[in-house]
């Protein structure tokens, strides 16, 4: 069984890629990314390393005996000015630099490719786990009505727009109404922005209206960054008084599923994955 670098920044997902792997007795290396990766990750074989330190990172992973990586977990765009790169790190930033200018997607290809260049196979996180992703149709047993169809469509397609410009991977409709759209500031600060929005545009965790879809980007690198949820999504959605969370099948990660199915019914949300066009 080939061995797994995990490349961890923050968030839940790493661990339960870690612990899956664990459970399924692959063995695997936890490279975690400093300032990013959460603590929870240091009982797991490992080692800390800086963002820009692909030297050390590499070293690690060949001492470690690993033939593949997946990258997992959320990291913030760094201040390139502040970065202290090893030398296999200055080799690369040039590309990386430039890539970085023309949006987040290229930035990941170019990570991505300084990993190949090594020699390393690219795992993506639903490669690994192959029950990650949201199925088509619903998930749970609240399913969407008739009357939140429009909203799913009109959601998938701005959250598909905004996609193509790599700008994020969300949005939020309510009765045809674009609520808002994500971008840096992530999909928790997007919903939270919802609430603040007048009560006559949106719905209310009483009258829910409105919905939330995710997609991956056209132009993404689907074995990095695909599209999350989490119990905290669902949590913010009701918040918000959105009626449901969709998303593209096999194109959106579902975290901690069985607990956000749970979540989401006790919550009266709906989930449901829509095949992409």
């Amino acid at each position: 069984m080939v061995k797994l670098g995990l490349i961890a920044g923050g968030g839940a997902l790493p661990v339960e890629i870690a612990t899956h792997c664990e459970r399924a007795g692959r063995p695997f290396f936890v490279v975690r990314l400093k300032g990013s990766a959460g603590p929870e990750l240091a009982r797991f074989a490992g080692a800390e390393v800086g963002i820009a330190e692909l030297g050390k990172c590499f070293k690690a992973l060949k001492r470690a005996g690993c033939k593949a990586v997946c990258f997992a977990g959320q990291v913030m765009r760094p201040d390139f000015r502040s970065l202290a790169p090893d030398l296999r790190g200055l080799v690369a930033l040039p590309g990386v630099l430039a890539a970085a200018r023309k949006g987040d997607d290229a930035l990941l290809r170019a990570l991505l490719a300084e990993f190949e260049k090594e020699g390393f196979a690219i795992e993506g996180a639903h490669e690994v786990m192959g029950d990650l992703t949201l199925p088509a149709g619903p998930l749970g047993r609240v399913k969407p009505g008739p009357e939140h169809e429009a909203d799913i469509a009109r959601a998938l397609e701005v959250a598909r727009a905004i996609g193509r410009l790599d700008i994020g991977q969300g949005a939020v409709v309510c009765e045809g109404l674009v609520l808002a759209v994500e971008a840096q500031e992530g999909t928790d600060a997007m919903l939270r922005r919802v609430v603040e929005l007048p009560a006559a545009i949106r719905g209310a965790p009483e009258a829910p209206r409105g919905v939330l879809a995710k997609a991956p980007k056209p132009i993404q690198e689907t074995r990095v960054d695909l599209p999350t949820i989490g119990l905290g999504t669902i949590q913010r959605a009701a918040r918000a008084g959105l009626a449901g969370v969709a998303g593209e099948a096999h194109g959106l990660i579902v975290l901690d599923r069985e607990a956000v199915i749970a979540l989401a019914d006790e919550l009266g949300l709906f989930i449901v994955g829509v095949e992409a066009p």
